[in-house]
C-alpha cells in the first residue's frame, strides 16, 4: 500500500508532468503556409574531457619507504563519449557513457579507469504545443538543478557545485521528469520522479524522489537586470519510510558580459535509518568569475556548510581561486585552460583532520 505521502508527491510530479504532455492531444491546425519541420533522423557524436595535474601541498603522505613527500598526480578526472540524435522532430535521445576511476580498496579493479552510464534517456519534444525547450523525458537523465546551475556556473572541470561536492545531489539520476519554459524568457519549470540513489547506484528499496526546480527570471526584456535568476529547488526522498532525504536550495544568479555570479543556500535533512539520530546541515556557497579581456576569466568561490546544526563546531570551508582561459575562435568546442588553488578546511572532527592544499593544473574539452 502506498503511503499518504508517497502518494503525494508521485501526484504532485506526475500533475506537472501530464500538464507538460495533455496538449500534445490537441494539435492545432497548421496555418496556411505553413512549412513542415525537418523530420530527417540525425546523429550527434560528442566527447568531454576533464584532465589535470594536481600537487598536493598538504597533507603530505608516505611512501613505501615512509618518506613523507607531497603527492602529485596527472588526472583523467571524466571522460564523456556524447552520442544525440534525434528521429525526428518530437523524439530525441542521448546516451553518455562516462569513464570514472575505480576508488574502492575492496575490488580487483581498484585504480583502473571503469566504463558506467552517466545518460541515457529518450525526449519526446513538446515545441509544436507548447513553447520551445518544452519536454519530457524518461531514463537515466540530468537532474533538474545540477544541470541547470552548471550551465551558468561553467567550473565543473575545476569541481562540483556546492551541493554536489558535498554529497547532497548529483547531476544524473534513473527517471521521469518534464520540463517547462515560461512565455517571453521568464523563466522555466523542471520536475522529475527519480530512484533517488543516483546514476551510480543501483536503487534499494521502494522509496522515490521527486526534485522540482523553479526559476524565474523578474527582467528578461533588455538592460544590465536581464541577467539576474532566482531559483528555488526542492528535493523530497526518504532512506526508508519515515527516514528523511530532503534537500532545499535558495539561488540567485547572476550572469553579464562582465561577469557571471551566483549565490546557494542550502538546507538538508538526513536520517539514514531509525536507530540513528537526524543530521540537520546547513550551508551557503559564493562564486563569481570575472571576466578579463580576449579569453581571461578569473574564478573565484568559498563554500561554507555545516553538516550537523546540532554540532556547532562542525564545519566544512573551501575557498578557490584561480585564473582560467577560454580558447577563442573555435567553432562547435569549448576549451579552457584552469590554474587553481583549491583548500578545505574541516573542523570539530575527533581525530582532528589537517587543512587540504591543492594546486592545480586543469583542462577542458567538449565537443
Amino acid at each position: 500500500m502506498i503511503n499518504r505521502s508517497l502518494a503525494t508527491r508521485i501526484v504532485l510530479t506526475g500533475g506537472v508532468c501530464a500538464w507538460l504532455t495533455a496538449s500534445a492531444f490537441a494539435q492545432v491546425t497548421p496555418a496556411g503556409g505553413y512549412t513542415p519541420p525537418d523530420d530527417t533522423p540525425k546523429l550527434n557524436v560528442g566527447a568531454t574531457i576533464f584532465g589535470d595535474y594536481t600537487y598536493q601541498q598538504s597533507p603530505q603522505i608516505q611512501d613505501v619507504d615512509k618518506n613523507n613527500v607531497k603527492l602529485s598526480s596527472f588526472n583523467i578526472a571524466r571522460a564523456y563519449i556524447n552520442i544525440t540524435g534525434n528521429l525526428n522532430h518530437y523524439l530525441a535521445f542521448r546516451i553518455t557513457p562516462d569513464i570514472s576511476r575505480e576508488t574502492s580498496a575492496n575490488s580487483s579493479l581498484s585504480g583502473s579507469q571503469e566504463y558506467r552510464l552517466k545518460y541515457a534517456y529518450g525526449q519526446f519534444n513538446l515545441d509544436d504545443w507548447t513553447t520551445r525547450g518544452s519536454w519530457v523525458r524518461l531514463g537515466v537523465q540530468q537532474t533538474p538543478y545540477v544541470d541547470y546551475t552548471e550551465g551558468i556556473y561553467r567550473y565543473r572541470f575545476q569541481g562540483a557545485i556546492f551541493p554536489d561536492r558535498e554529497g547532497y545531489l548529483s547531476s544524473s539520476d534513473a527517471g521521469f521528469s518534464g520540463h517547462y519554459n515560461f512565455p517571453g524568457n521568464y523563466g522555466d519549470l523542471h520536475a522529475g520522479f527519480y530512484n533517488g540513489e543516483n546514476y551510480n547506484k543501483a536503487e534499494t528499496n521502494n522509496q522515490k524522489a521527486v526534485q522540482i526546480r523553479g526559476t524565474v527570471r523578474p527582467l528578461p526584456l533588455g538592460g544590465i537586470l536581464k541577467g539576474l535568476r532566482v531559483t528555488g529547488f526542492l528535493n523530497d526522498d526518504h532512506f526508508a519510510a519515515g527516514d528523511k532525504r530532503q534537500r532545499a536550495i535558495g539561488q540567485v544568479t547572476f550572469e553579464s558580459s562582465f561577469v557571471n555570479a551566483g549565490f546557494d543556500a542550502l538546507r538538508t535533512k538526513d536520517r539514514s535509518a531509525k536507530a540513528v539520530a537526524e543530521l540537520d546541515g546547513t550551508g551557503w556557497s559564493a562564486w563569481a568569475t570575472p571576466k578579463l579581456a580576449k579569453g581571461w576569466e578569473l574564478l573565484l568561490r568559498h563554500d561554507d556548510f555545516k553538516p550537523n546544526k546540532s554540532i556547532s563546531g562542525q564545519k566544512r570551508k573551501r575557498n578557490i581561486a584561480g585564473v582560467a582561459y577560454w580558447f577563442q575562435g573555435l567553432q562547435r568546442v569549448t576549451s579552457a585552460i584552469l590554474l587553481d588553488y583549491d583548500s578545505l578546511e574541516r573542523t570539530g572532527l575527533t581525530p582532528a583532520v589537517p587543512r587540504t592544499t591543492n594546486y592545480e593544473v586543469k583542462m577542458l574539452i567538449n565537443f
